[in-house]
């Protein structure tokens, strides 16, 4: 699979979960996806070609930063641990 079709996986992922998420697992997943969307973006302005795995670190490394700063509570934490978890199953 292509970086280009993982994003688009991803972002399909992440409009699905509209129809079918709780509360907390949308707002998981909005969250989520603004990490995931940044990467992409860094990636697409500094035209790196990167691998899934690639994306995937800079998408971690946004995460673990967040959680050092405090951004979320345990409960939501876990949520967006679970989405991240089904969204890397996408490749």
């Amino acid at each position: 699979m292509s970086l280009v079709e993982y994003v688009e996986k991803a972002q399909q992922f992440f409009d699905e979960l509209v129809d079918r998420a709780s509360d907390d697992e949308l707002f998981a997943g909005g969250y989520l996806r603004g990490h995931f969307d940044l990467a992409v973006g860094y990636a697409q302005v500094e035209e790196a070609d990167l691998s899934i795995d690639e994306l995937n670190a800079k998408v971690e490394n946004s995460l673990v930063k967040a959680y050092r700063n405090g951004e979320l509570n345990d409960d939501d934490k876990a949520h967006v641990v679970s989405i991240w978890e089904q969204v890397q199953n996408l490749k």
